[in-house]
Order: structure tokens, then sequence, then C-alpha cells
């Protein structure tokens, strides 16, 4: 800020008035790098680059090692996926094909389709056709009357996949009929239970029946109502409620006291009148 002297004429006197001025400050502007700098900056880097020569060539060379080992997984990984998914293929060509006017081609049919689905857990367990051709496997050997290899099969998916709820239970009761099969009454209802019990579970009301036969089978005829009247109740239209109305009545009826033997015997006849007795 500046300041001026100004004369003024105002009647007899002469007034001296400062007049004051102002400057605006602007900032400086940067000036752009120029050439040299530039090339100050590049020769540094490749001065950096020279004296580590060794360590940027080494981890460029790791770079390019995870690079390369990511591509061979992610495609040896695709390619055991087709494998596996063609074997599956077959496999279940093979079970579904089953003539029953033919029953030794049928019988056939049925062997290679188990040998196939093992041959698939066995060469490429990791991909996702393995969980569907565990399932199918226990359901063919379970075909083929192979009753322990099917609970092993079922067992183990139970172990390995326990996330897939829907199929869980299926699993379960497969595993479950199997075990009936072999007279292990208590591991079916143990399994039917466990399937009951689990989210997701379809036919519900069916496992209910099944779990009400069986505890009529070992004289439990109050765990056999209960399940039978969860079923009426919870599933009203299911095609098993007819059936479980009618053991439920059988059993509340086997459930009433018998008549005692004096209230069952005939009373005397009376004595005649004239009689004298």
């Amino acid at each position: 800020m500046t300041s001026n002297l100004r004369t003024l004429y105002k009647g007899s006197v002469f007034l001296v008035v400062p007049i004051m001025s102002y400057r605006i400050k602007t900032q400086a502007k940067s000036t752009p790098p120029n050439e040299v700098e530039l090339l100050n900056g590049l020769e540094r880097l490749g001065v950096f680059l020279q004296e580590n020569r060794v360590k940027v060539l080494a981890g460029v060379g790791v770079l390019l090692a995870a690079a390369a080992v990511l591509v061979l997984v992610t495609w040896l990984s695709h390619r055991s996926s087709e494998h596996a998914q063609e074997l599956e293929r077959q496999a279940t060509q093979l079970y579904v094909d089953r003539p029953l006017d033919k029953p030794e081609q049928a019988d056939k049919n049925l062997k290679e389709a188990i040998t196939l689905y093992r041959q698939l857990l066995d060469q490429y367990p990791k991909t996702p056709s393995a969980q569907l051709a565990l399932f199918h496997l226990g359901n063919a050997l379970a075909q083929a009357n192979e009753m322990t290899g099917a609970m092993e099969a079922y067992q183990k998916y139970v172990s390995a996949y326990p996330d897939n709820k829907m199929l869980l239970g299926l699993v379960l009761q497969r595993l479950a009929y199997a075990q009936l099969s072999k007279g292990d009454v208590d591991g079916a209802v143990k399994s039917f239970t466990v399937a009951l019990e689990a989210a997701g579970t379809m036919n519900k009301d069916q496992i209910l029946y099944e779990l009400g036969k069986l505890e009529e089978s070992r004289s439990h005829p109050e765990g056999a109502l209960a399940r039978y009247q969860e079923l009426t109740k919870s599933y009203p239209n299911s095609p098993f409620t007819g059936e479980a109305a009618v053991r439920t009545k059988a059993l509340e009826t086997k459930a009433l006291p018998a008549p005692s033997p004096e209230s069952s015997a005939t009373p005397p006849p009376s004595a005649a009148p004239g009689s004298g007795k």
C-alpha cells in the first residue's frame, strides 16, 4: 500500500489530502519442471535400477512365476471339472439305462455305473461333480443290494457336505432305509430324526410316518402316537395322514383298559317266585 498527497482548494484554505493506493498481491505461478529436471529424474531411476538390478529382476521373476502358476492351476482345475462332468454323464446314463426286460444288461450297466462313480471320486474329489456323484454312488450300491457300501457312501456325504441342506435330508433318509435293511433299527431312528430336524429337508411327513412305525416296532406306543399326531396336525393334506389316523385309532384302542373279569361275568339267575329259596 502507498500514499500520495493531493492538494485541494476549498474556499480560502488549501487542503492536503493523502490518496491511498492498493496493490493486489498475486501468487507466483509455479513453473513446470523443465527438460533438465525430467532428465535428472530418469537418470536417478536408471541409477536405482542399475544398482538394484538383481533385486528388481528377482521381484519381476517372482511375479511372473506366480502368474504362471495361477494360470496353470486355473487351467488344470477347468480340465479336471470337464473330465469329472464327462464321467458323471457316462455313469448316470448307465445307471438310468437299465432295461427291465434285459436283467443281465441292466445288472451290467449298474456295475459299470458304480465303477465310473468311484473313478470320478478317486480322481477328481474336489470337483463340483463329486458331490452329486457320491450321492448317486450310494443309490447305485443300494440298488445293487450292497448296503454296507451304500451306508458308507451316504455317511461320507453327510460328513463332507453338511451345508447342502436340501440334499442332506434326502441322503439321511436313504441312509435310514439302508440301515433298516441291515436290521439297525436304532441307527435308522437316529438318521430319520436328524433328517427331520435339519432345515430344508423335504418329505418330513413321510419321515414322521416312518418314525411312528419304528416306534411301534420297538413297542413304544406313546412315541408312535406322538409321531402320528404330529403328522396329522402339521401335514393334514399328506398322503400318509390317512394311514397315520388309522394307526392312531388302533393304538388308542389298545391303550384302553381291559374290562375286569367280575364285570364281564354273567350274573347268576335270580330264584323263581314261590320256590321257597
